[in-house]
């Protein structure tokens, strides 16, 4: 088939236009020892992993087919979501036996894409960006590629991006100096992209989207466009900012698809827990008791499976 890896096709359907990519195949390096026995998008944000907040966003922008495309562990991703059915969705699997950075990845499942533009989002993102309005942007541009950005007070861990005013990309500086950085919009990883961008790639080729494809399509006056989109967007990269995006959720800063089952409140006492179920990443399933210093406090149901 001249992929690396394999494909999983399941319940196949026609209708959506335009389809979307999950990238799943991360090690997460920066969160171990959470993701030695679990991959980062399978680590929980309130009551479900941070990839099932990502298909809840998408499905919210009703986009039904998605391929996930994953490499480390990929069958803890396959068992917990299944074909997707559970969730009104189609979920496709492409498990890489290498990584194939960004764009790699994306142009691996090529013959699974049709001729319509498609959408790219991280799994490992905490976010509540209107989708919708990205791929309209993409649309009324004619862009070649629309990368979306969100303003941090920080961009020198980001890639940076500095556009004219019809959304043009006129500068793109991956993580530069604070000297460097002309200006503190970042690029979230979260992409429209016309099929024909795939075509110059080689397969099997390790490509990634901010140090070859970007640059590339600069040099050679591409239609590469940015949409400035509003709302919540954390990159779940580290320790810290994992801890900042479960607090950011519980004090209502991002505007995620809620477990009808927990209630997460403001409080200004220090909470200790009843015991809460923990995720696969600590290993079996068991209780524990959790605590949470500062702000927040965690309402759970009285019973919990044993």
């Amino acid at each position: 088939m001249g992929h690396n890896g394999y494909v999983l096709m399941v319940n196949q359907t026609k209708g959506d236009k335009v389809k979307a990519i999950v990238m799943a195949g991360g090690f997460g390096n920066r969160l171990r020892p959470l993701t030695l026995s679990s991959p980062k998008p399978m680590l929980p944000l309130i009551g479900k992993p941070v990839l099932a907040h990502i298909l809840d966003l998408l499905k919210r922008h009703q986009f039904s087919d998605v391929i996930i495309t994953t490499h480390y562990l990929p069958e803890q991703i396959q068992d917990y979501f299944g074909d997707g059915r559970h969730m009104d969705m189609t979920l496709h699997y492409c498990v890489e036996e290498s990584p194939l950075g960004t764009a790699g990845s994306v142009k691996n499942v090529q013959s699974y894409l049709d001729d319509e533009p498609f959408l790219v989002i991280s799994g490992d993102i905490v976010t509540d960006i209107d989708l919708s309005r990205v791929v309209q942007f993409h649309r009324e541009s004619s862009a070649l590629a629309t990368l979306t950005l969100t303003q941090v007070a920080d961009p020198t861990q980001y890639g940076v991006v500095l556009t004219d005013q019809a959304g043009r990309i006129q500068q793109y500086l991956e993580k530069p100096s604070r000297q460097q950085a002309v200006s503190d919009f970042v690029n979230t990883g979260i992409y429209v992209l016309e099929p024909e961008l795939l075509d110059d790639m080689k397969p099997n080729t390790v490509y990634d989207f901010s140090y070859d494809i970007f640059p590339r399509m600069l040099e050679q006056n591409d239609a590469l466009f940015a949409y400035q989109a509003e709302g919540y967007w954390r990159d779940m990269g580290t320790m810290q900012s994992y801890q900042q995006s479960i607090a950011d959720v519980c004090a209502g800063r991002v505007d995620l698809v809620r477990d009808e089952t927990v209630e997460w409140m403001a409080t200004n006492e220090p909470f200790v827990g009843p015991p809460v179920i923990t995720h696969a990443a600590f290993g079996p399933l068991r209780k524990r008791k959790a605590r949470i210093s500062g702000t927040l406090q965690r309402k759970v149901p009285a019973k919990l499976p044993a």
